[in-house]
């Protein structure tokens, strides 16, 4: 049975809800609508009346959502972001479909994206559309079919596939090991110490595959880690980059080991993606060719 039509207002309706709610205010949310404010407060009162529901707390030229209208803007904003990507998929590839995908920076370039050639001979059919992100977000509200990204296969309402591992080493630029001359691994927490944001438990994890338990690390952090290696090469402090990242850097003597050689990380790569998508037709041609991708024994290419 359909729904009722009172629960299903129009999408002018909500998109005024959602944007109110995003932005904060009418005159915002009218801009971005490219409606007058007395349009956008038609709208919210239609959306009122048809619902039956107070959703607006007025006062004088102010207004704003109540709490349960804002947990109800929150809602719609995901069903409006999966309307949108349904029909871009539509329009952009009728016949085989799309797939959002959501990347991380680095891995994506050098292990993703010079193998996508494959993929694309195998599948013409399928279009992938690619972007950044560098955290794990709500999939209900950022409209993307699946994910890659690095850590444990933890994520609420997905499922996943681990794609690879990681071995980072501990580099610096040369002067810095000069300066402090580290004899032991202990030794590094007299340097600066520098931490990427996505690996919170790296340093931690690294001292302790050397015997070296419940130390307080400390320094500095970085988003990317373009950003870090720029650091390290600066003299700012010791890095832990994944060993393909230190590799030519390491070769050229820009970059020095620290101490010691390469050490496996907590965590690895995943491909993750709704428990809902698990049956989209083109995220399993995809899933099913990044199965053959993942050998663990097969080197990320430089």
């Amino acid at each position: 049975m359909p729904p009722a039509r009172r629960f299903l207002p129009s999408t002018t309706a909500l998109r005024a809800l959602e944007a109110l709610d995003r932005l904060g205010s009418a005159t915002a949310a009218a801009e971005e609508l490219n409606l007058s404010q007395s349009a956008v407060s038609r709208q919210l009162q239609t959306l009122e009346s048809q619902l039956g529901v107070e959703m607006i707390i007025r006062e004088g030229r102010r207004i704003w959502l109540t709490p349960e209208a804002r947990d109800y803007a929150t809602e719609v904003r995901g069903a409006l972001q999966k309307i949108s990507q349904a029909s871009m998929k539509l329009t952009v590839n009728p016949a085989g479909g799309s797939l959002d995908l959501a990347i991380l920076p680095t891995f994506g370039m050098r292990w993703l994206v010079p193998r996508l050639a494959d993929f694309a001979r195998r599948h013409p059919e399928v279009t992938i559309n690619l972007s950044t992100r560098l955290m794990p977000f709500n999939f209900a509200t950022e409209a993307f079919d699946a994910a890659i990204h690095f850590g444990q296969a933890d994520w609420p309402g997905t499922q996943a596939m681990r794609l690879k591992s990681e071995a980072v080493v501990a580099v610096c630029a040369p002067e810095l090991r000069r300066e402090y001359s580290p004899a032991e691994p202990k030794d590094l927490l007299r340097l600066p110490l520098l931490h990427i944001e996505t690996r919170p438990e790296a340093w931690p994890a690294w001292f302790a595959a050397h015997g070296i338990d419940g130390v307080q690390v400390t320094g500095t952090i970085y988003d990317q880690f373009s950003t870090i290696t720029q650091a390290a090469l600066h003299g700012l402090g010791v890095a832990l980059l994944p060993d393909y990242l230190a590799e030519q850097d390491l070769a050229t003597g820009r970059l020095v080991r620290a101490w010691g050689g390469p050490t496996q990380s907590p965590g690895a790569y995943h491909l993750v993606w709704p428990v809902e998508k698990s049956r989209d037709a083109a995220l399993a041609k995809f899933r099913d060719w990044l199965a053959t991708q993942t050998e663990e024994e097969d080197s990320l290419p430089r």
